[in-house]
């Protein structure tokens, strides 16, 4: 069966900037040029995230669950990492699938910043996500890990995982505004 994933991108593309044109700003600066976050603004990219996020793990178990039928195939979270490719290249946000078993398929989903250490040793300790806020470039940005566990016997065929253990996280990060 062939399937369509340019459909699949330009929709969940298309719901993705739907969120963040809505968005409005509400950063100051102070006295020292450090950026002074309105509770109420960082509350709404929390809530971005949490939609990201549901929108992303939703993606993936569906596809899996009506296009991928054994280990042969293409894993669908070779398709979010396409969709975070473009989040990023189009500049909305950036997010990446970081492993929490020590034994990845790729080597480069690896954790490889301090947050995304910390990320993991605290989703594996059994929180849910965990949060920093920080500065890109200057800009102030929320840094969210939320947990990967394996939800289908799918999950456990490339990474030997059973159903309900953690897997990874997906790391994201998003501009404060």
């Amino acid at each position: 069966m062939l399937i369509n994933f340019s459909r699949i991108f330009c929709t969940l593309i298309t719901l993705v900037i739907g969120v963040f044109v809505v968005q409005n700003a509400g950063i100051m600066l102070n006295a020292g040029d450090k950026p002074v976050i309105d509770p109420a603004v960082l509350e709404r990219t929390r809530e971005s995230v949490r939609m990201l996020d549901d929108l992303y793990k939703t993606a993936v178990v569906s596809i899996t669950d009506k296009y991928i039928e054994d280990q042969l195939h293409t894993p669908a979270a070779a398709v979010a990492k396409d969709v975070f490719k473009a989040m990023k290249a189009k500049g909305w946000h950036s997010a990446r699938l970081v492993d929490a078993t020590g034994k990845p398929k790729n080597e480069d989903n690896l954790p490889h910043s301090d947050f995304e250490k910390n990320a993991v040793a605290q989703i594996k300790l059994g929180k849910a996500n965990y949060e920093e806020i920080g500065e890109v470039n200057g800009k102030p940005m929320l840094r969210v890990g939320t947990v990967v566990p394996g939800v289908m016997k799918q999950c456990a065929v490339c990474h030997g995982t059973k159903d309900g253990k953690v897997q990874g996280d997906i790391i994201y990060v998003l501009p404060i505004k």
